[in-house]
């Protein structure tokens, strides 16, 4: 079962039917006692990186994903709920995330190495570029997926990156590391690349159930 974080901050309907699309049993849930019953966690996010973070504090949901990330427990950040992962965000004065991966949240910036004007906030498609190999992309090819941001993650570890996206900057698109993964785009409004992703983090969910 996926346990999908609800701390007040995310698109929680349209990640709930991605799952019920990709085959998962799921749960949504605010509160510890009922997420413990689930084997591996999504954390969606859509808003403001200072906000998330004090409602985490305040629910004691912070305190949680650490621990289930201590016990080994798959978890999948998306969008907002990817950069709560690193360290630190720049967004309405400088706040500190979770820090399960290295990193610093920073603005995109309007314009492109050759001073060409860039839109922010991104929003739309962007094509994706792995760089390092990883279980969450067995049946997943390199295509397309949906971004709507105005942050992106600067100086994380190079092995952390697993795929990005051009807009501008390299943007980090999927990170991981260990049993910790995220996506700064949308994979439950990114068709055919968002599904296959989804359906191999739930996978990965169901074999680690199995090999307890």
């Amino acid at each position: 079962m996926i346990g999908v974080i609800d701390y007040g901050m995310g698109n929680l309907f349209s990640v709930s039917k991605a799952l019920e699309r990709a085959g998962a049993s799921y749960l949504v849930s605010s509160d510890v006692n009922e997420l413990k019953q689930a084997d591996a966690y999504v954390l969606p996010g859509v808003g403001s990186f200072r906000d998330a973070m004090q409602l985490l504090k305040q629910t004691g949901l912070e305190t949680f994903i650490h621990q289930i990330v201590q016990e080994g427990k798959l978890l999948f950040g998306i969008c907002l709920g990817m950069q709560l992962l690193f360290e630190e965000s720049e967004e309405a004065g400088m706040t500190k995330g979770l820090g399960l991966l290295k990193g610093r949240v920073v603005r995109l910036q309007d314009h492109d190495q050759n001073g060409q004007r860039v839109k922010v906030p991104h929003m739309g498609w962007n094509e994706l570029t792995f760089h390092q190999p990883s279980p969450l992309f067995d049946g997943v090819s390199e295509g397309y997926a949906y971004f709507v941001h105005s942050y992106y993650v600067s100086d994380m570890e190079q092995e952390e990156k697993l795929a990005s996206a051009t807009y501008g900057v390299q943007v980090p698109a999927i990170v991981g590391k260990g049993n910790v993964f995220g996506a700064q785009f949308h994979p439950e409004k990114s068709s055919t690349t968002g599904m296959a992703l989804l359906k191999q983090f739930i996978q990965l969910a169901n074999e680690q159930r199995v090999n307890k």
